[in-house]
């Protein structure tokens, strides 16, 4: 959609393991430096680790890209498989002859094993790749690990690259997968692309994808793309993407701050989105200071107050009555009487 409005042959930020997009930082190309040794040094198993989304898939797409000639190759996508449908997997992959209607484990193996010794008779080498290997049972393993042992008095008839997540390599340090572990004879953990990689690594797939002006991001969108993909590829070609559709939408001829921010959110949303965010972060502080510690607060400070003790209230009791004075009465009946002189009534 956009591709056209920026003069680009093709999309440079797909999620798919073209091995020409792919950059080879120093990584990159040590992870694929030891994968080649394995293989060209008669290795028994190779392992290549790293996270999600660090581009192991591409390397490996670039490793058979340069294989010789003369390598059969059976690649396995999907290792959540059985005992016998791994072998029939494998015999399928590289067109072993000879398999029956209904075979067992054990024919799988010794057709396999026909087949490696005539490919080896021809001067031809096989290489197994399985990738997602972190879902592998430890049966399966342990299967494979007697699949080495198909060999010559001089060489390896099978050599087994595994690539996984982190998980698979934690799984071959435990106790019971020792011996397989030490059949691994070359082994490489692919980290995520450097701060100063990620921008060479955005315009390298520019590049690629036939752009002649590879300052599509601003060196502000880039140090947010840095700090929001964590220098994983995978990552870094959704926020990219995203981007430029945004930028294609607004009529923009770069990627800015803006548009990146706004690509990252939607690339972040949902269960990739940190719970704790700065703005829930502060209204959870919120919460808890006006649900705990003020209430806390004013019980510590009416603590240490002294009140008087709570009694009943004080009623007004009547004045007790008291005795008349007989005295006082005589008193105030003398007073009361009024004395009249006869003679002076009528007389005015």
């Amino acid at each position: 959609m956009y591709t056209r409005y920026f003069g680009l042959k093709e999309k440079p930020f797909t999620i798919a393991p073209d091995p020409r997009y792919l950059y080879m930082s120093e990584l990159h190309r040590e992870a694929l430096a030891h994968l080649l040794y394995g293989i060209h040094n008669d290795g028994c198993l190779i392992l290549l680790t790293g996270d999600v989304g660090t581009g192991k898939t591409t390397v490996c797409r670039c490793l058979l890209a340069q294989l010789p000639e003369k390598t059969d190759i059976a690649i396995i996508l999907n290792p959540k498989l059985t005992i016998v449908e791994l072998f029939k997997t494998i015999c399928e992959e590289l067109d072993v002859p000879g398999i029956q209607a209904s075979p067992s484990s054990k024919s799988y193996v010794d057709n396999l094993n026909s087949y490696l010794l005539d490919a080896h008779a021809k001067g031809r080498s096989t290489v197994l790749i399985i990738d997602e290997a972190q879902n592998l049972d430890v049966e399966i393993l342990e299967q494979l690990r007697l699949l080495t042992n198909l060999e010559t008095d001089t060489h390896k008839l099978l050599q087994i690259v595994l690539l996984g997540q982190p998980e698979l390599r934690d799984m071959l340090s435990s106790p019971q997968l020792t011996q397989i572990n030490q059949r691994v004879t070359s082994r490489y953990h692919l980290q995520p692309l450097k701060p100063g990689d990620v921008r060479r690594y955005i315009q390298h797939r520019i590049y690629i994808a036939g752009g002649s002006d590879r300052s599509l991001f601003s060196p502000q969108a880039i140090r947010h793309v840095i700090k929001v993909s964590k220098g994983i590829p995978r990552t870094i070609n959704l926020l990219c993407d995203r981007a430029l559709l945004g930028a294609y939408a607004e009529h923009k001829d770069r990627v800015d701050l803006k548009i990146i921010k706004k690509a990252a959110r939607e690339v972040t949303a949902g269960s990739n989105q940190p719970f704790f965010s700065a703005r829930r972060l502060r209204l959870a502080l919120l919460i808890f200071l006006l649900g705990v510690c003020l209430p806390a607060g004013l019980y510590f400070s009416t603590k240490n107050t002294t009140f008087p003790p709570l009694s009943e209230p004080e009623t007004e009791q009547p004045a007790p009555t008291k005795a008349p004075d007989l005295n006082d009465v005589k008193e105030v009946s003398e007073q009361r009487v009024i004395k009249i002189n006869p003679l002076q009534l009528g007389t005015d």
